[in-house]
């Protein structure tokens, strides 16, 4: 088997997959005849790769490199230089296959899917039991999506092509799925008629750097919110799934997004917001009115979750980088405290950190000890489910690990399906057009804040506070 990685000299291959490898390989978990064909157009021989390869592991492995895991590391690797974008491209590559089992992961510009799914097709090199992995964004709409897709389809079966999105190779992503369904504590309570609201937060303390080109593009709404931050509602909205085969759970997933309800033309002015860090427009070198950050609310309506506001903010150049969902449980139906101690009941809340720590926390109320003249105090006292601390401080593993694991397995489950990715788009278009319709611009913030202040007026206006 062999994986070959379109875009070898890339920032993703040098900062994620070629680490991840390397790592998979020092733990034993990669087949023993795996091989690995860096591939771009970079005039490079395979001493070149291998030496990038090297600066790059280096770079990601804490205490240096193991000298043995590394000399098998580096056996796999191998190099060529050509354009899959074109037939003389493909050919040459088949030519170095030698018709083994092969991952193409196309870590370059999704405008390339197209061309280089086709040479692939014609090159006969896109023929079971091959496959295909893709890396966000899937189009930049509902139409230009549909038109990859079906690119993508002429050369791959469904079940053949894997999106990824790395945030579901998280650990503490994927101990939701563990949290939920394998604990009879919490399924009962996950309902409207336990839960108060939903938070999520994706956070980043940079700007956007030399990748504006792209990101203003973009924006916020379809670079975080259309994947990243619909990934995880999902996670937390959907039903239990019947197994955690890949249908079952990508079946329930894409229910949750056809339940997410449509904002409105109407609706768009008060429940969604969209902001602009000052200085962003001086880094593209022109006025511009692509959004940095986006907060708004929303809800899934089914029987579940009805009247539940989900809430879901994300942006750039905010106060740290986070990412952070949160379970706000309804308050005591009835207080029987008085005094001091009614003033410090608070409702229970269930924290999930994605980064820069993986943690779960459960806040509960409990005595606050010592004596008081009133009786006694209440204070909220954090259950942790640290995933450092219970299973020790070892490495952080990379997302793409697990992911890379499970492609090698040929397994979905993490991966995004088509019909996925259509309903998330939908959705997404449907506020774009409302922002277009309602000529609703973007709020400036300054750079280290939480945002604009109208955020604070959009959960406000639920009787609610984001948690910070």
């Amino acid at each position: 088997m062999k994986i070959v990685i379109a875009g070898g000299t890339g920032d993703l291959a040098r900062r994620m997959l070629l680490p991840a490898l390397y790592f998979l390989d020092a733990d034993g978990l990669l087949p023993a005849d795996l091989g690995v064909v860096g591939l771009s157009r970079q005039a490079l021989d395979r001493d070149g790769f291998v030496r990038l390869a090297r600066e790059a592991v280096e770079a990601r492995a804490e205490g240096g490199l193991d000298a043995a895991v590394w000399s098998r590391f580096a056996a796999r690797l191998d190099y060529l230089a050509a354009d899959l974008a074109r037939p003389e491209g493909a050919g040459a590559l088949k030519v170095r296959l030698g018709g083994v089992e092969t991952i193409f992961y196309l870590a370059v510009s999704p405008t390339l899917f197209d061309a280089i799914c086709e040479t692939l097709r014609g090159a006969r090199l896109s023929e079971a039991p091959n496959r295909v992995v893709l890396e966000k964004p899937i189009g930049r709409d509902l139409v230009s999506s549909g038109q990859i897709n079906a690119a993508v389809a002429r050369a791959f079966h469904e079940d053949r092509t894997y999106r990824i999105d790395h945030y579901l190779g998280k650990e503490t992503v994927q101990n939701l799925i563990a949290l939920r369904f394998a604990n009879v504590l919490f399924e009962p309570l996950w309902t409207s008629q336990s839960v108060d609201h939903v938070q999520i937060t994706v956070a980043e303390s940079e700007g956007v750097g030399d990748r504006w080109p792209y990101y203003d593009d973009f924006g916020a709404l379809r670079d975080m919110l259309q994947n990243h931050m619909l990934q995880l509602l999902c996670l937390v909205a959907m039903e239990p799934p019947a197994s955690l085969d890949p249908d079952s759970v990508r079946n329930e997933k894409v229910k949750t997004l056809r339940s997410l309800r449509p904002i409105s033309r109407g609706d768009v002015s008060h429940l969604t917001v969209r902001g602009q860090y000052r200085g962003y427009a001086q880094e593209c070198g022109r006025p511009t009115d692509t959004e940095t950050y986006v907060a708004l609310c929303t809800y899934v309506d089914n029987w579940r979750w009805a009247g539940v506001p989900f809430f879901l903010r994300t942006g750039k150049r905010l106060g740290s980088k986070t990412t952070q969902i949160v379970i706000r449980f309804k308050p005591v139906p009835h207080s029987i405290f008085s005094g001091a101690a009614r003033a410090d009941l608070m409702a229970n809340s269930l924290v999930i950190d994605l980064q820069p720590e993986e943690d779960i926390q459960l806040t509960v109320m409990n005595k606050t000890p010592g004596l008081d003249r009133e009786g006694f105090r209440l204070s909220p006292l954090p259950l942790s489910l640290s995933l450092s601390r219970a299973f020790g401080g070892g490495r952080r593993r990379i997302a793409y690990e697990r992911l890379l694991l499970d492609v090698i397995a040929n397994n979905s489950t993490l991966f995004v399906r088509r019909d996925e990715v259509e309903a998330s788009w939908a959705w997404i278009d449907g506020i774009r057009a409302a922002w277009a319709h309602a000529g609703q611009g973007c709020k400036p913030y300054e750079p280290g804040s939480w945002g604009p202040s109208a955020a604070y007026n959009l959960i406000a206006q639920f009787g609610r506070s984001w948690n910070e």
